[in-house]
């Protein structure tokens, strides 16, 4: 190879490692969906990563490296995922330092991001020694505490744990207040700090005995949804690719959907008579095996050529 096609040489090798790299890392990262974490089933819209389930929820939900705990990630923090409810578009979150009655804590503050497709559902806030009494604390000068659940004040009060917040076993209940509907405020923090109270804690259920805080169901419910017509029509496409035993995902930068077969194959369809070596998708994508065969040769083809220009 004569001297004026070494820079030519390298080039060639530049482009193809410019066309493989992305795509083995694309194909890598669709390889990794799973439709279990831990012991929660996922499905559409959520994913256990980026390229899994729907392009809205990657920032969001994820399963951690471990593959045992589903997580919602927010600018306030990581919290356990322990239920979802796909009927009902729902899922509980347990931040590790909200209050129950069998530990109570000092508590940051908890938020949802704006730009993420979940909202506040259906549970019952309790914000725990406030320093504000439970009838001055307002929003915009709207009363934010229901008197009609003041009771759960009263018996939560009973848990031996509240001494861990500075207030005395059957502490009167003026200062904790019952937060429904919860508004998280213009920042979507339940801003427990600015609001003076000590920590809080949220109820899914109160169980078959309402008057016993030992036997509530403690959680944050927080509602999901695809925010209006998905544009990729994913919802349509994915029903065809679970029963047909593949994972919702997309493929960046375009988010076009993608039906991750358990042999490997990704398509634009579904998993039915997928043959494990060429991915059979519209765009004709290779699979991960052979990005990788292909990324390889090109590594060789580097350094051959490299010990070329070095050595002759």
């Amino acid at each position: 190879m004569g001297k004026p096609l070494r820079p030519f040489f390298f080039f060639l090798v530049i482009i193809i490692h410019a066309i493989w790299e992305p795509r083995l890392t694309i194909e890598a990262a669709l390889s990794a969906c799973k439709n279990k974490c831990g012991s929660l089933e996922i499905q559409y819209p959520l994913g256990s990563g980026p390229g899994c389930g729907s392009p809205r929820f990657e920032s969001s939900i994820s399963c951690s490296p471990s593959n045992d705990q589903l997580l919602l990630t927010t600018h306030t923090g990581s919290y356990p995922v322990t239920s979802i409810s796909y009927a009902a578009s729902t899922l509980t979150v347990v931040p590790p330092l909200m209050s129950t009655c069998a530990a109570m804590h000092s508590s940051p503050n908890f938020g949802l991001d704006w730009s993420s497709p979940f909202q506040p559902g259906p549970s019952l806030f309790l914000l725990l020694a406030c320093s504000t009494s439970a009838p001055s604390l307002t929003y915009k000068g709207t009363p934010l505490c229901d008197p009609i659940n003041a009771h759960l004040c009263s018996a939560l009060y009973t848990c031996p744990s509240v001494t861990s917040l500075g207030l005395p076993l059957f502490s009167p209940s003026n200062s904790c207040c019952a937060y429904s509907p919860a508004n998280l405020g213009p920042h979507g923090d339940l801003d427990v700090q600015g609001l003076r109270c000590a920590g809080y804690t949220s109820l899914v259920s109160l169980g078959d005995v309402p008057t016993d805080p030992t036997r509530w169901e403690y959680g944050i419910v927080l509602k999901f949804g695809l925010g209006g017509v998905d544009s990729y029509n994913f919802a349509v496409a994915c029903q065809v690719c679970q029963r047909s035993s593949g994972i919702c995902g997309y493929a960046p930068p375009r988010n076009n959907f993608v039906c991750v077969c358990q042999n490997g194959v990704n398509t634009s369809s579904d998993c039915n008579g997928q043959a494990p070596i060429w991915n059979r998708a519209a765009t004709h994508r290779p699979n991960y095996l052979l990005g990788f065969s292909l990324h390889g040769c090109s590594w060789w083809v580097m350094i051959l050529g490299l010990s070329f220009f070095l050595f002759k």
